[in-house]
């Protein structure tokens, strides 16, 4: 099991679970679900990326639970959800998972808003087919994602040589090194990697802590999966509507990866670039992150209403930039 991540006051401590709980999964892993905010209130469910956990959307749920129910859970290996055989990762586990803690966390038939960040999102895409999927999600966010191409695109190295800079990506983001203690150096690493330019040091560290629990062989596991990654056939799949939101900044799925994803899907309701921010957009801006969700509730749940943005509306007039 992953190492725990330790509580420190403040808005990246997460908050205190109003309930705990096991989903368990296809093939036998037991995943770890918290829920946050007042019972009976419209769900919202948070699916974290790679290498983070639950305490990655700290500031994003404490601000939700004021007015719903939030559902989050470790992604297998991460958090407190153990760690799978080396067989136990593929896209088809992401979207098995997803299955147990919709079927674990929701009521049948209630229905909830969706938000994933990075591998998060892509489990979204993997489960577009799924029967749970479509019976419970009213409406998803996918936060700095993408669907395929993920090293050849990738600028953490940012190599001319497509080839060359795919191979680098493999090695560096595969390795199952250590990533040790969190250290300045770290620090500064770890920013360049995933955060913009202005990301407090405060942010940084909150974000250092949660990556370096993540142990290294689950680290790798899943650096194999999303290397291998090609989802794009599933964007077309995906009917339920779906809000995009990503940084102009990020490294490791630059903003090219949103744009292909927004002109793919069936049903795109708002499309948000955060300008300057980098891949950890729900603690870079957890404000838009949590905008963007409370309108999914208003639009698709809480009231059943219409989606945001008429269906004949060209992509290209969707498309929100925010620069604070």
């Amino acid at each position: 099991m992953s190492r725990l991540l330790q509580r420190t006051p403040g808005p990246y401590d997460p908050p205190v679970a109003v309930r705990e709980l096991t989903a368990v999964s296809a093939d036998g892993a037991r995943l770890h679900v918290e829920t946050y905010g007042p019972e009976g209130a419209p769900a919202v469910v948070l699916a974290h990326g790679w290498t983070c956990s639950t305490a990655f959307w700290a500031p994003v749920a404490r601000e939700l639970a004021a007015g719903f129910r939030v559902i989050a859970y470790d992604q297998r290996g991460h958090g407190r959800s153990p760690a799978a055989s080396p067989a136990g990762y593929t896209t088809t586990v992401l979207a098995d998972d997803l299955d147990a803690v919709l079927g674990a966390a929701l009521e049948p038939g209630e229905r909830a808003v969706l938000a994933g960040h990075s591998m998060g999102a892509m489990t979204f895409m993997a489960a577009a087919e799924r029967t749970a999927f479509r019976a419970h999600a009213a409406a998803i966010l996918l936060c700095s994602t993408g669907s395929s191409r993920l090293l050849a695109d990738s600028r953490v190295l940012p190599l001319r040589n497509e080839r060359i800079r795919t191979r680098a990506h493999r090695a560096l983001l595969g390795s199952r090194l250590p990533l040790g203690p969190v250290t300045s150096p770290a620090r500064r690493i770890l920013k360049y990697m995933t955060m913009g330019a202005d990301a407090t040091p405060e942010m940084t560290a909150a974000c250092a802590r949660i990556v370096h629990a993540c142990p290294p062989r689950v680290r790798a596991a899943w650096a194999h999966v999303l290397g291998e990654l090609d989802l794009e056939a599933n964007l077309g799949r995906l009917t339920v509507p779906t809000a995009v939101l990503a940084g102009t900044a990020d490294r490791l799925t630059p903003i090219v990866h949103a744009r292909r994803i927004v002109a793919a899907l069936p049903d795109c309701v708002g499309f948000t670039e955060l300008a300057g921010r980098g891949h950890m957009t729900p603690v870079e801006q957890p404000d838009a992150v949590v905008g963007m969700i409370r309108e999914l509730v208003r639009d698709h749940l809480a009231a059943g209403g219409p989606p945001a943005v008429a269906q004949d509306e060209p992509t290209s007039a969707k498309v929100k930039e925010e620069t604070s």
